[in-house]
């Protein structure tokens, strides 16, 4: 009961202040730092129902990416390595630095990993690779599939658009 009656004053609250005046802040030059932007690849299959990556400010949120082919079709049937290379290598479209993986392996057993390492080695560095978490699946969203692989990455650089004075004055 307690906990109805703060989340409905919280609600109250809330609602009574309205946002600061000239709407929400943006960062000289007009970019919004902590803009939604939504990441469909023409070239990446999508599993319906799914944005492939989102983007909030610096950091971009990557959906489950699997082993599908350019065209919607599935890369190494029953074998968990080539599945692995090709969901790595559809995550590789995403221009970001990698700092957590989460692996979902189905029916997952102790060597996968070492399968998985071996097929995407440019995501497992020896020295400082991402935080990771591996979870075994009883399946996944289609038939056929034995890994999806999903990330919370960051955007190193963020470029502010040049304004018109700037553009004048260069060649």
């Amino acid at each position: 009961m307690r906990f109805a009656f703060a989340g409905s004053v919280g609600a109250v609250l809330l609602a009574a202040c309205p946002p600061p005046s000239g709407g929400f802040r943006q960062s000289p030059g007009g970019v919004d730092p902590v803009a939604t932007r939504y990441i469909n690849p023409g070239t990446l299959a999508a599993i319906p129902g799914f944005t492939h990556a989102v983007r909030v400010g610096a950091t971009v949120y990557v959906s489950g990416e699997v082993a599908l082919d350019s065209l919607g079709r599935l890369v190494g049937p029953g074998d968990l390595k080539a599945q692995a290379a090709q969901a790595f290598a559809n995550l590789a479209t995403v221009p970001a630095d990698v700092a957590k993986l989460t692996v979902y392996v189905v029916s997952a057993k102790p060597g996968d990993l070492e399968l998985i390492r071996a097929a995407a080695p440019d995501f497992f560095p020896e020295r400082n690779p991402p935080a990771g978490t591996v979870v075994g699946v009883a399946t996944l969203p289609r038939d056929g599939l034995l890994i999806a692989v999903d990330a919370t990455a960051v955007v190193r650089a963020m470029f502010r658009p040049l304004d018109e004075r700037d553009r004048r004055s260069r060649p």
